[in-house]
This record gives C-alpha cells, sequence and structure tokens, in this order.
C-alpha cells in the first residue's frame, strides 16, 4: 500500500508549512504554482507551474493526487465543480468554499444559521450605501465582496459625502456594507474537519492587527469569558457542519461584551490560517498537519496547547534584506523563539516570516510577547532593536 497524495493549488506560505507536515506523515505534497520564485517550490519535490483560474491546467494537476486542497481560495467554483464530475476529490468542495469566497454569501448564510452577524446589506449605488448608513448609523464599512484580504478591498465610510466619493467602487456588482463595530478585540476560532463530520476545535484565541494586516496572536486568549469561549468554538463549528467545510477553517471574530453572545462574526477562511500559526510548536497538532488529515478524512489529532500560553508574531519585510543574518541573530538573543522564514524575497509590508513562543504558564505571558517581538524585530531589521544601522 502507498501513503497518499496531496496536491495543493497554490504555491504560498501556506503550501509551504503544509510540506513538514506532509512529510512526517509520509504524504506526497504536490503543488500547483503561480510562478517558480514562490514560497513553496522549493520545499516540496514536485511543484508544478500554471494557471489555476485555467481548467485544464487545474485538471492535469488534479489528475496525479488523491485529493485536491488549497493555499487560497480564488480558484473558480465552475472549475472545482467541473472536476468533481470527473471524479477528483476536492476538499473543501466548492459549494463550501463560496462562503469564503463571497463575503455576500457568507453573510447571508450567518444570518440563516441564527449565528452573530453585524448589520449589513448589500449595495448597487451610492444611493443604497447612503440609506444603509442612514439606517445603521455612520461610520460604515464598505468591501468587495470578493478578493479582498488583510485590509485590501475595505474602505471606511465616514458620512453621505464620503459615500459619494466612493463611487468609483460601484462597477455594476454590489458591494457589502457593515456597520462598524464598536469591539474591545478581535478573536478568532479555528476547527477542523473531516468529510465524515468529525470536527474538533482549538482554544479561541486574541488576534492582533496592525493596518489591517494580522500582528500578533495570543494563544488562548486571555480573560475570555468562559461562555464566549464556548458559544465561538460552538459557532465555528456549527459554520463548518451546516456549510459542508472540510479542513482547516478559522472564523473571525469580533468580541462585543453585551451583545449577543459576546462577539459577532467577521470574516471565515477554509484553509490554514494566519491566526493558527501559533499551533505549530503550540498545540498537540499544528494547524498543517490537521489540515491534511482532515481533507484526507483521518482521525483528527488533539488541540491541546502546549504550556500555559503561545505568542505568535508576524514579521514584514523592511529594509533589511538578509533575513538569514536577521535570523542568526534572534536565535542567539531568544532561543526560546521558533523561527518560520517563508522563503520569499522581501518587500515592504510584506508578510515574510513569524516566530512563536510558547510559555509554561499565563503569568509568563508578558515575558513571552517580549521575547517573540524582539526575536521578529531582530529579523525584521537585521540587527538588535537598540543596535544602530550599520
Amino acid at each position: 500500500m502507498r501513503f497518499p497524495i496531496i496536491g495543493v493549488v497554490g504555491g504560498g506560505q501556506l503550501a509551504r508549512m503544509m510540506a513538514p507536515a506532509a512529510t512526517e506523515l509520509g504524504f506526497e505534497l504536490r503543488v500547483l504554482a503561480e510562478n517558480p520564485d514562490v514560497s513553496a517550490v522549493s520545499a516540496v519535490a514536485h511543484a508544478a507551474v500554471g494557471d489555476y483560474t485555467d481548467y485544464e491546467t487545474l485538471l492535469a494537476f488534479a489528475r496525479g493526487v488523491d485529493v485536491l486542497t488549497f493555499d487560497h481560495e480564488h480558484v473558480p467554483g465552475e472549475h472545482l465543480k467541473a472536476l468533481q464530475a470527473e471524479g477528483i476529490n476536492v476538499q473543501p468542495g466548492p459549494d463550501a468554499l463560496l462562503h469564503a469566497q463571497d463575503k455576500l454569501v457568507m453573510r447571508a448564510a450567518v444570518d440563516r444559521l441564527g449565528l452573530p452577524n453585524p448589520r449589513w446589506a448589500a449595495v448597487a449605488s451610492v444611493a443604497d450605501l447612503v440609506d444603509f448608513g442612514k439606517a445603521a448609523g455612520w461610520p460604515v464599512v464598505l468591501k468587495t465582496p470578493r478578493g479582498g484580504y488583510d485590509g485590501k478591498g475595505v474602505r471606511i465610510i465616514d458620512d453621505a459625502e464620503a459615500a459619494a466619493a466612493a463611487a468609483d467602487w460601484f462597477t455594476g456588482s454590489p458591494l457589502l456594507a457593515e456597520e462598524k463595530v464598536p469591539f474591545t478585540r478581535e478573536l478568532s476560532a479555528l476547527v477542523a474537519r473531516t468529510p465524515a463530520g468529525e470536527s474538533v476545535a482549538w482554544p479561541v484565541v486574541h488576534s492582533i492587527q496592525v493596518d489591517g494586516v494580522c500582528d500578533e496572536v495570543i494563544a488562548p486568549a486571555q480573560d475570555l469569558a468562559p461562555e464566549t469561549a464556548s458559544a465561538a468554538a460552538d459557532a465555528a463549528l456549527r459554520i463548518a457542519a451546516e456549510l459542508g467545510v472540510t479542513g482547516v477553517m478559522a472564523a473571525e471574530l469580533f468580541e462585543t461584551p453585551g451583545r449577543g453572545p459576546g462577539f459577532l462574526i467577521n470574516e471565515l477562511a477554509m484553509r490554514p490560517h494566519n491566526s493558527g500559526h501559533w499551533t505549530m510548536d503550540g498545540s498537540v497538532t499544528g494547524q498543517f498537519e490537521q489540515h491534511l488529515r482532515a481533507v484526507l478524512g483521518l482521525p483528527l489529532g488533539g488541540t491541546g496547547v502546549l504550556g500555559g500560553v503561545v505568542v505568535m508574531k508576524n514579521f514584514l519585510g523592511a529594509d533589511n534584506t538578509d533575513l538569514y543574518r536577521g535570523t542568526r541573530l534572534a536565535m542567539a538573543a531568544e532561543p526560546s523563539a521558533k523561527v518560520h522564514n517563508y522563503g520569499k524575497a522581501v518587500r515592504p509590508g510584506r508578510k515574510v516570516g513569524h516566530v512563536n513562543v510558547v510559555g509554561t504558564d499565563t503569568a509568563d505571558l508578558p515575558a513571552v510577547r517580549r521575547s517573540a517581538e524582539r526575536a521578529a524585530a531582530i529579523i525584521r531589521d537585521g540587527r538588535e532593536p537598540n543596535e544602530e544601522k550599520a
């Protein structure tokens, strides 16, 4: 008997981080990469280069694997349905994936399930947007339903005058307007589900955003009411079950004490997620291993936290392009930090890696955060934080 072959559409850092998990389990991981220089190509033995929006390219790649899964949610749904008609095992399937591809579809599904949503509306014109702003209260958030991530495709509309200035966003297809939620912090509920319906949840985490990009994650979320944590995990598990999600799914949440169950649903991601990177070193089963187990229909692993608290800190591209030098310095300065470089060319503001630090007790959190911040800063800048540029 041979071990399974897993195909991943997309060659970004998520596909790259699936590779070690596949190797440990004895699986072969193949990647359909956008170009030969993307992050995952150097991490796998077999990387085809091709256009994931071209059906014949997808079909040729998929015919050689036991299951097809994804590094991102942008593959056209009609292509995935055609692959299923050819007998290809696509996980998650297109009907589930649509809810991560289209925010209007997602909002309607959350309403249908009776889960806590912000006030929202599909708006097709400036007049629609103004009407929504008057009803929900200014300011409001305007989003493109498809393609936005890390703060892209999002615009804050302060009043009717600002709505008129956003006229160029209306190009025929409706946009998503949402109330600007007053929240205390952002949370993330990460779950995994198999095609047979087995599901597990990790502890709910605190996700800290800077300029629309995930900067830091604290696991578990500290001082979160137990009933809120339980309700958030249950909501994510229910979404995964009701929508037929397979693999890892993240439900990004706003914490809203005194409103509903204490949170509102922000967005969904049906793949491993930045808010789950802490699990690579801080959980019994990391999200990348769990995703592979889930899409193959294998038994799922435990999701307990190793130690009392875990901090994940992203580092973005800056002036320093010698990440190897920075990594060496960080290893010397912070031996407890686990470094994950993505093998990407450095560009200012681009996610190029993260560090994880595990603490033995929740009382260690301040020191753990300092350690993660210091290690990430050293890698980013190529020097100690207090050291002058050469």
